[in-house]
Parts: structure tokens; C-alpha cells; sequence
């Protein structure tokens, strides 16, 4: 009896879900510990899934094919299936407001991990650790090395209220300093308790958000302006 159920194929699918399991969450971690929504509990179903539905396809038929002669096999059906449907889970990862497109990231290491179960249930491990140590690597060193090389751009929408001697030309030569560009702006006049203000409404692209926070600071810091909103394109 004990023979029949611990059989070398069902040790072997132990191991690779095992495997699987291991590797997939060690990228669920690196996503958990950075509080995404897809963290490790996600990430180490999608790859023991993944590696489930690979010994499936590899081990689960072959008594049916053993009984019919003419029965075509194809062990890659089954995997193509989970490659094509695992991008449903990551699209739900995915946030678009406005401009700003968040969770691709989260959404790739899904379907890599999904890669990586289907890489140890056909049993090649080396291949699935090496893409699992290259996927971690480039999750945590990546986002501190990408900021030092790749210039990405960013956009804010500022307004400035100050009052009537504030110019145009004071707010962008502040702006400028910091190398943040106004694309569009536009000027309104205010009068609150009997005092007339100007309302600068400028729509600002920039490299770095350090270099925002010190324009804000001194645009803060001008006598002549009064209020500074800081908010998203």
C-alpha cells in the first residue's frame, strides 16, 4: 500500500512543488516587504500552481495513453494555458491613475514566478533557480541602482497663491533653479477680505523628487507667497 502511493512520481512532484514553492517565495517576499498587494501568499500559489499543472500534464496522463494506441500527447497544452491565463491575475495588480501606471512590476513577477513553476515541474531546476536569482537581484538592487542611470520624468501640478506683487516670472525662475519645467500655466486674480491675490496654476515636469521638495520649500519661503498646494497631474 505504502509503496503504491510513495512511488518515485508522486516523490518527484513532491519535490518540484517543493521547489517550486521555495522559489516563488522568495520573489513573493521581496514584493511583501515592500506592501504590495501581491505579496508572498500570492506569488507562492501562483508557482506552486504552476508547477502543479506542469507534473499534470507531464505525469497525470499516461495511464490513459497506456490503454489507447492512437491518443496524441502533448505535454506543452496545459503550460500555454497557464501562461495566457496567469496575465488576468496580474492585469488585477495593476493601477492606472492618470498619468501614473503602478503595479506592472508586481504584475510581471507573477507571470515570471508562473514561469518558474512550470521550469521545476519539468524538472529543470537549474535553469529555475537562475532565473529566480536573477529576478530577486533585479527586484531589490534595480530600484537603487535605476534612480543613479534612468532619468524618469515626473509631473505635478503646483499652485501658488501670494499676493499681488508675486510675479510669474519670481515663481518660474525659482523653478528653473531646480531644473523643473512649466509646461502650461495659468494666471487668476483673487480678493479675499478686501486684499487682491494672484493664483499661479502651473503644470511642472521634473526628474527627482528631491529637487520638488526643495522648490516647494522655497517657494514657502518667499515673502511674497502665501500658499503652496502640491498635487498630481
Amino acid at each position: 500500500m505504502l509503496s503504491s502511493l510513495f512511488n518515485h512520481d508522486l516523490f518527484v512532484v513532491a519535490v518540484r512543488m517543493f521547489v517550486a514553492a521555495v522559489l516563488a517565495g522568495f520573489v513573493g517576499l521581496e514584493r511583501e516587504f515592500k506592501q504590495h498587494p501581491a505579496g508572498l501568499r500570492t506569488h507562492l500559489l501562483v508557482g506552486v500552481g504552476s508547477c502543479l499543472m506542469m507534473t499534470m500534464s507531464i505525469y497525470g496522463f499516461e495511464k490513459h495513453i497506456g490503454m489507447h494506441e492512437n491518443v496524441r500527447f502533448d505535454p506543452a497544452r496545459i503550460p500555454s494555458y497557464v501562461i495566457s491565463g496567469i496575465g488576468f491575475l496580474g492585469a488585477g495588480t495593476i493601477i492606472v491613475h492618470g498619468r501614473m501606471v503602478r503595479g506592472l512590476t508586481t504584475a510581471a513577477s507573477i507571470w515570471v514566478v508562473a514561469g518558474i513553476g512550470l521550469v521545476v515541474g519539468a524538472g529543470m531546476y537549474f535553469e529555475a533557480i537562475l532565473a529566480t536569482v536573477i529576478v530577486v537581484l533585479s527586484l531589490f538592487l534595480l530600484t537603487k541602482i535605476e534612480p543613479l542611470y534612468v532619468k524618469k520624468e515626473s509631473r505635478r501640478v503646483l499652485i501658488v497663491q501670494g499676493d499681488d506683487d508675486l510675479t510669474l516670472q519670481d515663481v518660474t525662475q525659482m523653478l528653473d533653479s531646480f531644473s523643473i519645467r512649466v509646461e502650461k500655466k495659468s494666471v487668476d486674480k483673487l480678493k479675499k477680505d478686501g486684499i487682491i491675490l494672484r493664483k499661479y496654476t502651473l503644470h511642472c515636469q521634473y526628474n527627482r523628487n528631491k529637487n520638488m521638495t526643495l522648490a516647494i520649500d522655497q517657494l514657502m519661503s518667499h515673502n511674497r507667497v502665501l500658499k503652496v498646494v502640491n498635487g498630481i497631474d
